[in-house]
């Protein structure tokens, strides 16, 4: 995939080599403007479709009067144990370089990298189609920018600079932890995803009120009917369709419904 001109600033970076190289995400700064993931889209000319090196998730957590919307953009971590390739049978390696986890180019349809997706925990790998020779993508950690001593375009573009780049012991020091994790996110004990989290400050209720009341009040529409009979139409979530993070999409329409963040 060869790279596109976009707007993004090109500021350079001294890059040390030869480390493991890695993500921050910060989950309080995250609002869920997706120009991360559509600046990777223009920056590798990837068309509107299935296919996402980034992907940025929203789901629901918690019930009225405490609900809270969860987002999570997502690239490949690169892990220090990627267990995706020695399933993909020759068809992925991890450079030594900047310890990027990537596909060789050559292999892209071969049909061991479906056994590579399902070794990810965090499916990684995109494909074009649900063909069991589907061209296969994946976050390549822009090392086409590292080499010119620039940082990754989703990190550039973030408005709200909830993403930073570096080798992983830099940003442990930077960010002071080493939480490799978010809440609903895979267990990262197998992997080691080279990546560092801070998930979202836990909300506060400034104006207390009381809840029954404030369902009444809801609910009342005057002479109209009410808008709802039974309160808990609004106090569980059986009904949401976007309360589980699913980041292991099942199929290509899978894929599109939960990151819809462009014109695909």
């Amino acid at each position: 995939m060869s790279s596109a001109t976009t707007s993004v600033t090109a500021t350079t970076t001294s890059l040390s080599t030869g480390v493991q190289y890695g993500f921050y995400f910060d989950q309080g700064r995250c609002f869920s403007c997706r120009t991360c993931s559509i600046v990777c889209r223009d920056w590798h000319n990837i068309p509107a479709g299935p296919v996402k090196l980034l992907r940025v998730f929203r789901w629901e957590k918690g019930t009225f009067p405490n609900p809270d919307l969860q987002v999570l953009a997502t690239m490949c971590y690169h892990c220090a144990n990627p267990v995706c390739i020695p399933a993909a049978n020759g068809a992925m390696m991890k450079e030594p370089k900047y310890g990027a986890v990537l596909i060789d180019p050559a292999q892209a349809n071969s049909p061991s990298l479906r056994d590579a997706f399902d070794a990810c925990p965090y499916g990684a790998i995109s494909f074009d189609s649900d063909s069991s020779t589907a061209n296969a993508y994946k976050c390549n950690m822009c090392i086409d920018r590292l080499e010119q001593g620039l940082m990754p375009v989703c990190v550039m573009s973030c408005p709200s600079r909830a993403l930073d780049f570096g080798p992983i012991a830099d940003l442990q020091s930077k960010y002071g932890t080493t939480l490799a994790q978010l809440e609903d996110m895979p267990d990262p004990s197998i992997t080691h995803p080279s990546a560092v989290f801070k998930p979202a400050p836990q909300k506060i209720q400034l104006v207390p009120y009381d809840v029954p009341t404030a369902l009444s009040l809801l609910a009342a529409r005057g002479s109209l009917p009410p808008v709802m009979q039974d309160t808990s139409n609004v106090t569980n979530t059986s009904g949401v369709a976007t309360n589980t993070l699913i980041m292991k999409a099942a199929n290509v329409a899978q894929a599109m419904a939960t990151t819809k963040d462009d014109m695909g």
